[in-house]
């Protein structure tokens, strides 16, 4: 039973009955109101306890019947609102329905996540991850039935952005009006348990996008904005700073860290996603809004976000904890000990770099320095990071997708295909965790918004381009037990030809044959027959893969790409060289037997 159970907050169901208990300090009042007492605002008042707490046991009520709070303010006025911990409600606007949190059927769910450096994530957003004709709502239903795909693609964890009860009936997720609640629309709790038992079924592990740093601004007035009817200035109460540092980027209210309460709703609610529903793990969004305001350090929102990972890290350990903070730097991931935060996996801007060398037009205007510097960024020393080339953020808020961004009005063309590969090629073979986001792997170039679909037409008009995204997931996971290298965290960037716009690193693990890998990326238009770079071992170098296959699209080519073999002629600072075949805007990934 999750811990804000333990505590007794919300509705909590026991033999005969429910228990309700809500914080509610500056209330004269608080009742609770249902189906199960005819909505009669006198029939069951709570009682109040210290610390602004305030319970009641109903016997008879059962799990499945609506409720609400009804809080009588200092002023006299009597609000219904609804519970703040609801595990389910009707809508965001609706009433709550009583839930018993170990009510689902797990069957043999043995599911143990893989360790992060082994992991290919995808995002995804449930309410677009369909291909209804007319557009609609996906639902975590539909999105499982899509899971067979993922796992052909070789992807072993999802990243669902936000599932938590929103206003309206589409959104991005970013604006959460009820925590503790599964979006209804979506299909609600029962549905996201679902989703995860299946997920796990197929070997893929679940991460849930949560959001901390604001709850969104439509239909909280039902139940968190000015909760008990206390409230200062413009502010939202108990619940909400009430000063300058309630406004955020998104026009939505900062929830008040400095409140103990608030920072126990906030940690009782990443540890019910973690052991009621099984997720493996949780993406905190834009963490620094929550360790600061305005540019002011929030001494007590860091507080916060480092109590969160030591709960995690003493309930559920092996979860994997990830925070999309750009302004944190080492810290983000250094242990809470040594004044950090704590997370397991930090957002990385490796994106920026990358995508600014792949949407140059001119060959002469590529950084491959910045590229080099990217695949190189490390924090103390290691790679706990997140890469990627498309996400939510790049593709959305009117954002175009690589490929339409590469190659505006004609996304096909066959230098959007192979620029917006070779960012794919270089986000799975850098040290860190590679992240796609859905469609990237059929070429999807319509920018994202939450009220369209993805085109899944064009998984079978681009199947080519979605092998060779499932040959490089493959590579990268160590499927053929060729490229261990891969999942490792060794990097040497020992070949950098800004005139050439070339560039060659070594990867490696533990280091020897079918461990090291060198990867050799050509961000020029020149095709090179012979080019020579250095190399960690003498012999036989496979061609583990060459993106520019003609396999992968007709308009590519498999020009040269052949298993080189070394000399002893030092070079790149190495031991040993060979001559290797690469085509333009193409990647080499290459290791021995």
């Amino acid at each position: 039973m999750p811990p804000s159970a333990h505590l007794g907050l919300g509705a909590v169901p026991f033999a005969g009955g429910v228990a309700f208990r809500a914080w509610a300090p500056f209330a004269a009042a608080v009742a609770v109101v249902g189906e199960f007492n005819g909505w009669d605002d006198d029939a069951n008042p709570m009682a109040a306890e210290p610390g602004g707490h305030w319970s009641t046991d109903v016997p008879g009520a059962r799990v499945g019947q609506r409720y609400r709070l009804a809080v009588t303010t200092a002023q006299g006025q009597l609000v219904r609102r609804i519970d703040p911990r609801v595990r389910a409600v009707t809508s965001s606007i609706g009433d709550g329905i009583v839930c018993a949190p170990d009510d689902f059927d797990w069957g043999q769910d043995d599911y143990r996540t893989p360790a992060w450096n082994h992991v290919v994530l995808y995002e995804l957003h449930v309410g677009t991850f369909n291909d209804s004709p007319g557009g609609g709502v996906g639902t975590l239903r539909s999105a499982a039935e899509r899971l067979g795909h993922l796992r052909d693609l070789g992807v072993n964890a999802v990243e669902l952005m936000p599932v938590t009860e929103f206003g309206g009936i589409s959104s991005k997720g970013y604006n959460p009006a009820l925590p503790f609640a599964v979006e209804s629309d979506y299909g609600g709790r029962t549905a996201l348990k679902e989703f995860v038992r299946e997920a796990h079924r197929h070997g893929i592990a679940v991460l849930l996008d949560v959001v901390f740093n604001h709850f969104g601004a439509a239909d909280l007035e039902h139940s968190l904005w000015r909760f008990d009817g206390w409230h200062e200035g413009e502010g939202g109460g108990v619940y909400f700073y009430n000063d300058w540092r309630m406004h955020t980027p998104w026009q939505s209210p900062r929830p008040d860290y400095g409140r103990p309460e608030v920072c126990r709703f906030v940690v009782d609610n990443v540890l019910m996603w973690l052991e009621e529903f099984r997720v493996d793990g949780l993406r905190i969004d834009q963490t620094a809004q929550t360790w600061a305001a305005s540019g002011q350090f929030l001494p007590e929102g860091w507080r916060l976000l480092q109590d969160l990972n030591q709960a995690v890290d003493r309930h559920q350990p092996w979860k994997t904890m990830i925070a999309e903070d750009f302004a944190g730097g080492a810290a983000v991931t250094r242990p809470v000990g040594s004044g950090g935060l704590g997370f397991d996996v930090q957002w990385d801007p490796f994106v920026h770099d990358l995508r600014a060398a792949l949407v140059t037009p001119w060959d002469r205007d590529r950084d491959v320095g910045r590229v080099a510097a990217a695949l190189t960024r490390s924090y103390d020393g290691a790679f706990p990071r997140v890469v990627y080339t498309e996400s939510h953020d790049e593709n959305g808020n009117g954002g175009r997708r690589l490929p339409e961004e590469i190659s505006p009005g004609a996304a096909a063309d066959v230098f959007a295909k192979k620029r917006s590969t070779l960012g794919a090629a270089l986000v799975l073979t850098a040290p860190g965790l590679p992240l796609l986001f859905q469609g990237q792997e059929f070429l999807e170039d319509t920018w994202w918004s939450d009220d369209r679909t993805l085109d899944w037409t064009k998984l079978a008009r681009f199947h080519g381009i979605t092998q060779l995204y499932r040959d490089l997931v493959h590579l990268r996971r160590n499927w053929y037990d060729t490229t261990r290298g891969l999942t490792g965290q060794g990097i040497n960037v020992h070949h950098v030809d800004h005139a050439g716009k070339l560039l060659a690193f070594h990867r490696w693990s533990m280091g020897g044959p079918r461990d090291d890998v060198v990867v050799v990326a050509n961000l020029g238009c020149v095709d090179h027959s012979a080019y020579r770079i250095g190399l960690p071992r003498a012999g036989r170098w496979r061609v583990r893969l060459n993106s520019d296959w003609s396999g992968y699209d007709p308009s590519f080519s498999s020009r040269p790409g052949y298993d080189p073999v070394t000399d002893p002629i030092a070079w790149d600072g190495l031991a040993f060289s060979a001559d290797v075949g690469v085509a333009g805007y193409s990647v080499l990934v290459l290791s021995q037997d």
